[in-house]
């Protein structure tokens, strides 16, 4: 068995309140939940209105296809609108 962890460090620009955030966090994890079978989490930076860290765990039985999946899951973030991906990190335990 094989979990994959993926953190990523966004900057979130246009937001001008918290509410403006959730908005597009909500729309972020939504989107990525449904495409790629993940667990997704706000898991830092909750009060803070222009940045956030989110979480997104997968398990499988297959090292490279974790690996893959979360690359395509970064991959995605970096064409998101009203997300910027400033820094991320994928752990395979």
């Amino acid at each position: 068995m094989v979990v994959g962890v993926l953190t990523l460090n966004l900057s979130i620009p246009e937001a001008m309140s918290l509410k403006d955030k959730r908005s597009a966090i909500k729309s972020l994890k939504d989107r990525l939940a449904g495409r790629h079978n993940v667990s997704v989490a706000e898991v830092d930076d909750l009060d803070e209105h222009r940045s956030s860290v989110m979480g997104v765990a997968m398990v499988s039985n297959d090292r490279r296809f974790t690996d893959s999946c979360l690359s395509k899951i970064v991959d995605e973030v970096r064409k998101s609108r009203g997300v910027v991906l400033m820094t991320y990190e994928i752990e395979l335990l």
